[in-house]
């Protein structure tokens, strides 16, 4: 079990800054890594395997710098976003020679290129590999030394759906096994699926953390959106609709259901069964529709 820890920690190219200020824990598990293009997960993700120097603050694997310190790289398996590999050798060499770095040998290889499900081309150059396949060798590499923290910048970019249901069982396997998994991903689906816990970055600066249902609850200054279906759904609007709680409702006929803007969350929980309760309405339906990862992360990065 790895814990990383992130204290204050900025990074900046000349007058650009890349990382302002960031300080965050990540610990067994997996962690998804969101943000926009440009936010600086890749520049974050560089200081965490230890590729590049914070201008200030600190990155520490279990209390040691990941600066300038080989002997945590027994510990870190990392899959870079950039594509520059050596495309003259084999899968199958590749793999092995990160094994021989950290003096493993073939059998370790081996058993990282089935984990990854590439023995069938382990024997064909990497020049003639597609992108998923590339990315699954890069996998492989990583995993050979069986690392307890697995960091991964873009990992399914390239992967047919097969290859990314599987690198996604694989993921989620080895955080229940109580490794510390850290992965950036544009694709708001597969967090959503994966992600027991997300930190987003926006701008460079760190915007949340948590389970994306847990933030969205927390955003008290947006209005939250149900889609509620009831016995009589004209009877509940007009019952609801002079209530402070409520912005707006919308009687959806093709859905059947009401639509309701709640500008005070913890008013409107407590009203609605209320109001259901002293008119004798039914509530059949209640859900949020606006607690998806994808509109949490869109209001945060509208925020």
């Amino acid at each position: 079990m790895s814990t990383l820890t992130i204290d204050h920690v900025s990074r900046w190219f000349g007058n650009v800054v890349a990382v302002n200020d960031i300080t965050m824990t990540i610990g067994p598990g997996v962690t998804g890594l969101l943000g926009p293009n440009g936010a600086g997960k890749s520049t974050l993700i560089n200081m965490m395997g230890g590729f590049l120097a914070p201008s200030t603050g600190s990155v520490t694997l279990d209390g040691r710098p990941t600066w300038r310190n080989e002997e945590i790289y027994q510990q870190i398996g990392i899959v870079p976003e950039r594509e520059a590999m050596y495309d003259f050798l084999t899968g199958r060499e590749f793999v092995v020679a990160n094994a021989e770095l950290h003096g493993l040998g073939e059998k370790a290889a081996h058993r990282a290129l089935a984990t990854v499900e590439m023995e069938y081309a382990q024997d064909r150059k990497i020049s003639t590999y597609s992108k998923g396949m590339r990315q699954r060798v890069k996998m492989a590499s990583a995993l050979v030394h069986d690392p307890s923290l697995l960091l991964l910048d873009e990992p399914f970019n390239g992967m047919d759906p097969r290859q990314r249901m599987q690198l996604m069982d694989l993921l989620r396997r080895m955080g229940d096994e109580g490794r510390t998994v850290l992965f950036s991903s544009h694709i708001l689906e597969e967090v959503e699926q994966l992600a027991s816990h997300i930190e987003v970055i926006v701008a460079g600066r760190h915007a949340a953390s948590g389970d994306f249902r847990r933030i969205r609850r927390l955003m008290t200054d947006r209005p939250h959106r149900y889609l509620v279906r009831s016995g009589d759904d004209r009877a509940l609007a007009a019952a609801l609709i002079a209530d402070p709680s409520t912005a707006g409702i919308e009687v959806d006929l093709q859905e059947g259901a009401l639509r309701i803007q709640a500008v005070d969350f913890p008013r409107f929980t407590a009203l609605l069964p209320r109001v259901a309760r002293d008119h004798g309405i039914r509530l059949l339906t209640v859900s949020p529709s606006d607690e998806s990862l994808e509109s949490v992360f869109s209001y945060l990065v509208a925020a």
